[in-house]
């Protein structure tokens, strides 16, 4: 059975540390996805979304991970946007549990799912 392609989605600026713990849990011997490509790492631009546009339609899922600051992350906020014009399903994730995280703009009434490895494999699997 083939793995769910993840991209993954995150502040670039301040949550970089959060994307390593995903990309470590992709690689536990029960782990249901695999990370196909990273976040870009270039200024918003034109070209830039393209780039996106055609990582985020070469996955299966989006995950978004939400921290403190994912509401004025704008790069997340264009990828989420760039996931529902490709009609690629998405979520959020829960990066702290000790401080306060916030929803990109583009989903900001989308439900921000506790980041347990259980909930985790269910949500990859479809479960939201």
């Amino acid at each position: 059975m083939s793995k769910t392609r993840i991209f993954i989605s995150f502040d670039y600026d301040h949550d970089s540390g959060l994307k390593d713990l995903l990309v470590g849990q992709s690689k536990n011997s029960d782990s249901p996805f695999e990370i196909i490509d990273m976040s870009i790492k270039e200024p918003i631009s034109n070209n830039w979304k393209e780039n996106a546009r055609f990582r985020i339609k070469r996955c299966d899922v989006v995950i978004v991970i939400c921290g403190e600051f994912t509401d004025s992350a704008k790069g997340v906020s264009a990828e989420v946007e760039i996931a529902k014009e490709e009609s690629i399903p998405y979520f959020l994730i829960c990066g702290y549990h000790e401080k306060k995280c916030t929803q990109p703009l583009s989903a900001k009434h989308d439900k921000i799912y506790d980041w347990t490895w259980s909930n985790l494999k269910k949500l990859v699997g479809g479960s939201r």
